[in-house]
C-alpha cells in the first residue's frame, strides 16, 4: 500500500497521532529523495490534522507549503490536494465567497485531470458553501445530482458524505425531524466504511445536531435518531426532492 493509501486510511479512522507521524517521517523522506509528489501528500496530510484540531491557521500555512511544493514541481496533479483544503479552510472560517471561488476552480482543474470522484467531491463541498450562502435552492440541485452520482456509480465510500448533506438540508428547510433522522443514518453510514467525517464535513454534521436537538427537544430528537439508524441510505432518500 501506498503513503497516500496508508495515511488517508489513517486519517479517515481518526488515527490521528499516526497520520502525524507517518507524515513527518515521509517530509523527511521525501525531500531528501526529491519526491515532490510523497512531501506533497504528507504536508497536506498535516494541514489536515491542524485543521481536524480547530488550529485553522496552522492548517493554512501547511496547505500554502504543500502547494508551493507541488507548483514548483511541475506537476498540475499534485495541486488538487492542496488547493482542495485551501478551500475547505475558506469554508469553516465563513470566508464563503473566497470559499465558493476556490471550490470552483478546484472543480475545473479535477475536470481537466479527469478525476470524477474528486469532481463530485468538490460539487458536494460547492453545494455546502451555497448552503450557507442561503441559497437553498442551488444547495438542493448540486445535492441532489451529487447524489445520483454517488448511488450510480456505487460510491460506497462518499454514501455517508450524502446522508450529511440531507441532513444539513433539512435543518435548512427548518425539518428537524428529518435532520435528526438523517444524522442517525449519516452515523451509522460512516460506522459502516469504518471511517469519521472530514473535518469541514463534521464541523457540518455537529452543527446539524445540535440545532435538531435544541429545535425537538432530546425525546423527539432521540426517536427519530433512532429511527435513521435502522434506515437504509437509499431508502431514506425515496421519494424526496
Amino acid at each position: 500500500m501506498s503513503f497516500s493509501d496508508r495515511v488517508r486510511s489513517a486519517f479517515r479512522r481518526g488515527e490521528t497521532d499516526a497520520v502525524v507521524s507517518m507524515s513527518e517521517a515521509e517530509i523527511a523522506r521525501a525531500s531528501a529523495a526529491g519526491d515532490p509528489a510523497g512531501e506533497v501528500e504528507a504536508r497536506y496530510s498535516l494541514a489536515r490534522v491542524a485543521i481536524r484540531e480547530g488550529d485553522l491557521a496552522t492548517g493554512e500555512a501547511r496547505a500554502r507549503k504543500a502547494l508551493e511544493v507541488a507548483q514548483l514541481s511541475g506537476d498540475r496533479r499534485l495541486e488538487e490536494r492542496p488547493r482542495h483544503v485551501l478551500a475547505g479552510i475558506a469554508r469553516m472560517s465563513g470566508d464563503l465567497l473566497r470559499a465558493r471561488d476556490l471550490y470552483r476552480a478546484s472543480i475545473a482543474v479535477n475536470e481537466e485531470l479527469g478525476r470524477p470522484v474528486q469532481v463530485n467531491s468538490e460539487y458536494h463541498n460547492l453545494a455546502f458553501v451555497e448552503l450557507k450562502l442561503g441559497r437553498l435552492d442551488e444547495a438542493r440541485r448540486l445535492f441532489a445530482e451529487g447524489r445520483e452520482r454517488v448511488f450510480g456509480h456505487g460510491w460506497k465510500d462518499f454514501v455517508p458524505y450524502v446522508c450529511l448533506a440531507e441532513a444539513a438540508l433539512g435543518a435548512a428547510e427548518g425539518d428537524f425531524a428529518r435532520a435528526a433522522l438523517m444524522v442517525g443514518v449519516t452515523d451509522v453510514a460512516f460506522a459502516e466504511i469504518g471511517q469519521v467525517p472530514d473535518p469541514d464535513d463534521a464541523a457540518d454534521l455537529a452543527a446539524v445536531r445540535a440545532a435538531a436537538l435544541e429545535a425537538l427537544g432530546p425525546v423527539a430528537y432521540a426517536a427519530e435518531y433512532a429511527r435513521g439508524e435502522l434506515t437504509d441510505p437509499r431508502a431514506a432518500f425515496a421519494g424526496i426532492h
